[in-house]
């Protein structure tokens, strides 16, 4: 018999308790793309190694920030691809957050500029004078340096007001956001850039803190709470995330 070398897309659903029927819809978008799913738990991610994770990071969820959290700071699964999404309290999926990925602090500086070079985003710095933008309160001056090694030119804003502004009359190669910012949090800062030319397709990646008080969570479940549309999406506009992240 032929060995079946049909590539295994299997993704798994966190952040979501099995049984409650939360991810049926979730499941049934999925599966119509061509993806194997099912609910499953953090403490069996590393065995499993799934194609990606999709994380339930609403108020609704079993931890979704926590889970998170673990996935990205564990050197055996930080690796696998996170999209996280906003379920209802009945599963119906109200918004989808892909960015282009996480990184903990404090930052591991080499791992950085591996994955950098994984994702192919430092091949064009020897040739072209690239800008890359940090968005974070702090300046992340450890962060700046990192990316400045691997030849990129960084550029500052605190704000996410301010990002929009430099952005507007500039185009940046890549961005580095804190999840929250004193404005507003990264999501809703990608979900502007979209609105600008200049930005519309530019690689985000989120800044997570590696510990998150209870509070923090709920904080963060609840200020994404007002991105989401009050319509479902439809499967084609949810499978369209996962298209891009291919």
């Amino acid at each position: 018999m032929a060995e079946n070398t049909k590539p295994h897309r299997e993704l798994w659903i966190l952040g979501v308790k099995g049984g409650d029927g939360r991810e049926e819809i979730l499941s049934t978008y999925l599966e119509a793309g061509g993806y194997a799913c099912r609910v499953e738990r953090y403490e069996n991610l590393e065995a499993g190694r799934p194609l990606g994770i999709v994380l339930d990071i609403s108020p609704f969820s079993e931890d979704g920030w926590g889970v998170l959290l673990k996935v990205k700071n564990s050197p055996a699964t930080r690796d696998i691809p996170v999209l996280p999404v906003f379920l209802s309290e009945k599963g119906k999926i109200g918004g989808v957050f892909p960015v282009a990925g996480f990184f903990t602090l404090p930052l591991d500086e080499q791992y950085l500029q591996d994955r950098l070079a994984v994702y192919g985003l430092t091949e064009d710095t020897e040739t072209w004078d690239l800008q890359a933008m940090v968005v974070s309160r702090s300046g992340e001056e450890k962060l700046a340096k990192a990316i400045e090694s691997v030849g990129f030119e960084v550029v500052k804003g605190y704000t996410g007001k301010e990002a929009l502004a430099l952005a507007s009359i500039h185009p940046f190669y890549l961005v580095f956001c804190s999840q929250m910012l004193p404005d507003m949090s990264a999501f809703e800062l990608q979900e502007r850039f979209r609105l600008v030319p200049y930005s519309s397709n530019t690689p985000l990646f989120v800044l997570l803190k590696d510990v998150m008080k209870e509070g923090e969570k709920v904080a963060l479940s609840r200020d994404i709470a007002y991105l989401v549309r009050k319509k479902q999406l439809s499967c084609e506009e949810f499978l369209g995330h996962l298209r891009r992240r291919e």
